[in-house]
């Protein structure tokens, strides 16, 4: 049967075309100067985003997934050692671990969703080499602080998937500056989407970053000489001038998912069978920015089904499985009962900027009349 959506989960057409003049000019612009690779462009957005993230540097690379495997490089993590994460994550983050040797060690999430920093320390061993806190949805985790002092003491690098989380903060303090590294994602779909894969790394450490920005260029320093194994990982400068434009107008973008979210809150609170996310509040730890917005529901797969009947479209994130769940990639023994739970109610409504007051209210009037 085909749907008549009325709300798409994402609408990139509608997204192009209401800036289309201004998208096309950039455009033109970078391949009538036949700017593609490691340019002027790359280098004004990274001081850009740099600055918006609050970090001393930023290096582009392209995609998230190249920019925490380069990060855990970078870092000396290798064969033989652990790195603790989540399994309530996409598998890239799980999936570089395993391609440096190491070995990932999980942790359940919180009622927020995110990593349980109250099991951290219980599973810190001599192996332990780094901790990779995942920001889903646009929150960070609670007891970020906490999670730093532990990695402070036990000698442990942090590097932040934060790849959902563009200007979130907790604290005061934005994603992706708590540890030694914080990892971006420009999917299209994110916050602050290129027209492509690109991503980036954000670190206050000098040498780091140059490190970062040698590895993601085979190796290669300033000069021509090469000066260790790398790959090539670099961000097109076309994405990095679609990016940089896209920037200005973040914190418009993030004021408009706060809003969205926060109707969903108001239209749905109260409904029996039905668990929110917080809603967006100005004065608390955490400032989320709502990447997504991400319900636990009773009956979730009815209740997707009557929500696409109805024209609207939802998405089951990852397929409804935490990274430990998919039996081809032989991570057995591995029992984590809040995530596990957590995928079986777990279902994302549509929140983009784009959406208007009248496809918000018609979601929630849809996922009211399921609940009666």
């Amino acid at each position: 049967m085909t749907v008549r959506w009325k709300v798409r989960f994402f609408d990139y057409p509608l997204q192009f075309r209401l800036q289309e003049e201004e998208y096309t000019e950039i455009i033109r612009d970078v391949l009538s100067r036949g700017a593609f690779i490691l340019g002027e462009d790359l280098e004004r957005f990274e001081k850009h985003f740099a600055e918006f993230v609050g970090s001393r540097f930023a290096v582009g690379v392209s995609c998230c997934t190249d920019a925490m495997l380069l990060s855990l490089y970078a870092a000396g993590v290798g064969p033989g050692d652990e790195v603790i994460s989540v399994s309530h994550t996409f598998v890239a983050t799980i999936e570089v671990i395993r391609f440096l040797g190491a070995e990932p060690v999980f942790v359940d999430i919180a009622d927020d969703h995110n990593m349980d920093v109250d099991l951290v320390e219980s599973v810190i061993t001599p192996k332990t080499k780094a901790i990779i806190p995942v920001q889903l949805n646009g929150r960070i985790c609670s007891k970020m602080d906490k999670l730093v002092d532990i990695a402070r003491r036990y000698g442990i690098v942090i590097i932040e998937d934060s790849a959902q989380a563009i200007g979130a903060a907790y604290r005061g303090k934005r994603a992706g500056t708590f540890g030694l590294a914080g990892c971006f994602s420009f999917y299209p779909a994110k916050l602050l989407g290129a027209f492509g894969d690109a991503g980036a790394v954000v670190t206050d450490d000098e040498a780091f970053a140059d490190k970062i920005r040698m590895l993601r260029n085979h190796g290669r320093g300033r000069g021509t000489d090469i000066n260790l194994w790398g790959l090539n990982c670099r961000m097109d400068n076309l994405h990095a001038a679609i990016l940089d434009f896209k920037l200005a107008g973040l914190d418009a973008r993030i004021k408009n998912r706060r809003d969205i979210a926060r109707r969903y809150h108001e239209g749905l609170s109260g409904l029996d069978g039905l668990r929110l996310p917080p809603p967006p509040v100005e004065d608390g730890d955490h400032y989320d920015v709502f990447q997504n917005y991400e319900i636990e529901a009773e009956g979730r797969d009815e209740l997707a089904s009557f929500l696409r009947r109805n024209g609207i479209e939802t998405a089951v994130q990852w397929g409804g499985k935490g990274v430990h769940q998919f039996s081809a990639l032989g991570l057995n023994g591995v029992s984590l009962p809040r995530t596990e739970s957590f995928f079986g109610k777990a279902l994302m409504l549509p929140l983009y900027p784009e959406l208007t007051e009248d496809q918000v209210s018609y979601v929630v009037r849809k996922v009211r009349e399921f609940y009666g």
